[in-house]
């Protein structure tokens, strides 16, 4: 399957954006591990903004990073999200209240509890109508939303904003699954135009080392890190 690449979003430690991260991709800057900054979204109302669990956040994070450059405005946009685990502080909480005598649910987070919250969030302060899909495959979920997000594109030959994110569990979830710091990134998919082309198939959703140490180590530590070769041969063109 062959698609274009509209615009590009990022957020990693050391790396605020795209236009950060592709600095670092293609040589011209060394990387070095900051944390992420905090960051309110845009398109979020303030009471919708403080409620917004930090999966969400990130998510909102690298989607308006691409729509700054995308061709496309946010409800024009179909969506995947693909998220390992989504908040897993939310999931942590939720079953500690319930391990409680009253078990005493805070509303909000059962509110934020769905997989598909960020979806929700977003397509309802982007105005965006287009379907909508969320997912998980584990540590393969950048590469099973990369599927999804082009195959919608070839077929219905509409663009699609692709998210993938995971943030850091709390403990005890850190421990038997231990994503090492938060990630996203995401791209704007289209049949036609400007943008980069790539083509899908299955050798190009096999796991390709990052030839530097630092960046490799960055890969793996999150689900959404396994979209760095990609972004690289992108950021070089």
């Amino acid at each position: 399957m062959k698609v274009f690449v509209d615009a590009i979003g990022f957020a990693a430690p050391g790396m605020e954006d795209w236009e950060s991260a592709r600095r670092v991709l293609r040589g011209e800057a060394g990387y070095e591990p900051k944390a992420l900054s905090l960051y309110q979204p845009n398109l979020l109302p303030p009471n919708e903004r403080r409620r917004a669990a930090p999966a969400v956040r990130l998510a909102f994070r690298i989607a308006e990073d691409a729509m700054r450059t995308s061709s496309f405005k946010p409800s024009e946009l179909a969506t995947v999200f693909a998220t390992s685990d989504a908040d897993t502080s939310i999931l942590h909480r939720l079953c500690t209240a319930l391990a409680q005598p009253q078990r005493a649910v805070s509303p909000t987070d059962f509110h934020n509890s769905v997989h598909n919250a960020a979806a929700g969030y977003w397509s309802i302060a982007a105005g965006a109508k287009p379907p909508s899909t969320s997912l998980s495959a584990y540590d393969a979920s950048f590469a099973a939303g990369l599927l999804e997000a082009a195959t919608f594109v070839v077929v219905e030959q509409k663009p699609v904003l692709l998210a993938c994110y995971d943030v850091v569990p709390p403990q005890p979830l850190f421990d038997v699954r231990p994503i090492a710091l938060a990630m996203g990134v995401a791209l704007v998919l289209a049949p036609d135009g400007a943008g980069r082309p790539i083509e899908i198939s299955g050798e190009t959703l096999a796991e390709i080392p990052m030839a530097d140490p630092a960046l490799e180590k960055l890969r793996l530590a999150n689900p959404a890190g396994r979209a760095l070769p990609l972004l690289q041969s992108l950021a070089r063109a």
